[in-house]
């Protein structure tokens, strides 16, 4: 079953009796120019959308684990009880698109065991060009009863990682040259994994930020000898965001494959991993 959503069903979703509950996580790369997820939620998101923060709901505060480590499944237990969310909700997370920040809390979710999340496609930016209104209007805090089942997803630590790029398929999804260790704008070691091959997220989506079709998606990875055997397959990126967006275009090509929450930013803690180039 398909884990996207497009603007016009979540519209008439939204207009029924029971609707899902709708998660705002706008979010920026610290450091990066203009508005911080919160501020672009502060002016503008989708009417009764809660806001959840992904650095401080969805991620572990940054250390030897990586840049977003796993986050504390109580912390995001509170954060859905404040958004509304029960055992049996159904849920639907945006971000202002393309979606790397939704696909991460589409996962984290997950793993805490919430059964039913989508994401919608192509985030505020397609619901907007869609015509469907959006408010600065921040609801009242919700009373949801959500419990936290963390592990309800396979995760991947630093050895099991290596243990997938020797037996199965570890793909990279940052851009080529951080791959290839020419070029590394946010860790402090360039290359990548030995035995990890590339495949980058923003291959996964169209200009407009919607992902690819399933076929398409099926093609792209086969290409890359993804999802043709019975090997295992591991994700990770610079700090587990990003690599969520390429497991969310596998899950929609069919293809099973474990997340590396610490990623390149925890590998590179340890100066006895290797880092392979070019």
């Amino acid at each position: 079953m398909s884990a996207l959503v497009d603007a016009a069903d979540l519209r008439a979703e939204l207009a029924q009796p029971s609707p899902p509950v709708v998660i705002d996580v706008q979010w920026v790369l610290t450091g990066a120019q203009g508005p911080s997820g919160r501020e672009r939620y502060a002016a503008e998101h989708l009417p009764g959308a809660a806001y959840v923060d992904l650095d401080a709901e969805l991620a572990g505060p940054p250390g030897p684990r990586g840049r977003h480590p796993l986050p504390d499944p109580q912390v995001v237990a509170a954060a859905l009880r404040r958004a509304g969310v029960d055992q049996d909700s159904r849920v639907v997370v945006y971000d202002q698109g393309p979606s790397f920040a939704a696909a991460r809390a589409w996962w984290v979710l997950r793993w805490v065991g919430l059964q039913d999340v989508r994401v919608l496609d192509g985030g505020l930016s397609a619901w907007v060009e869609d015509g469907g209104p959006t408010t600065a209007e921040v609801p009242v805090a919700g009373a949801g009863a959500f419990t936290a089942r963390p592990g309800s997803l396979p995760v991947l630590d630093a050895d099991a990682a290596a243990k997938v790029a020797r037996t199965g398929t570890l793909v990279d999804a940052r851009a080529a040259e951080r791959f290839a260790g020419l070029s590394e704008p946010i860790d402090p070691v360039a290359g990548h994994i030995p035995g990890a091959v590339n495949a980058p997220t923003t291959d996964n989506a169209r200009p407009d930020g919607r992902f690819l079709e399933p076929a398409e998606l099926r093609e792209h990875y086969s290409r890359l000898g993804i999802g043709t055997a019975s090997a295992p397959v591991g994700v990770y990126c610079g700090s587990g965001v990003t690599a969520a967006h390429a497991l969310l275009a596998m899950h929609e090509a069919g293809i099973d494959a474990a997340l590396y929450v610490g990623s390149w930013s925890e590998w590179i803690t340890d100066p006895a991993r290797p880092v392979a180039t070019a």
